[in-house]
C-alpha cells in the first residue's frame, strides 16, 4: 500500500509551543483554514462566473477548455489546512485573546 505523497508528518510540539497548548494552536490554524479556504473559493467562483452564460447548452459545458483548467490548477494547490499550520509555525498567523471583564 503506497501512502499519499501530499501527506506531511506535521511536529505537534512545534505546534504547541507557539501558544503553548496544542489545542488552541489546533483552534487558531482551523479558524486560518476557513479563511484561507473562503478566499480561495471566492476566487475560484470570481474566475469561473467569467464563463457562465445565461443559455444552458450542454455542448458548451463540456467544450470550455479554459474553465477546466482553472478548476484543476485550483485542485492541485495546497490544501488550505496545510497552508495555515506552515503560516502559524512560521509565526505568520496573527491571534490574540479577547479581553474579558471579571467582576
Amino acid at each position: 500500500m503506497a501512502t499519499n505523497p501530499s501527506i506531511i508528518t506535521r511536529d505537534t510540539d512545534k505546534i504547541a509551543d507557539v501558544t503553548g497548548n496544542l489545542y488552541e494552536s489546533v483552534s487558531v490554524i482551523s479558524k486560518r483554514a476557513r479563511q484561507i479556504s473562503s478566499k480561495m473559493k471566492e476566487e475560484l467562483n470570481n474566475k469561473l462566473a467569467e464563463f457562465a452564460s445565461g443559455v444552458d447548452n450542454l455542448e458548451e459545458v463540456f467544450e470550455n477548455r479554459e474553465q477546466i483548467e482553472i478548476s484543476k490548477f485550483y485542485e492541485r494547490m495546497p490544501k488550505a489546512g496545510s497552508i495555515s499550520i506552515d503560516e502559524f509555525i512560521e509565526g505568520k498567523t496573527y491571534h490574540a485573546y479577547r479581553e474579558t471583564d471579571e467582576e
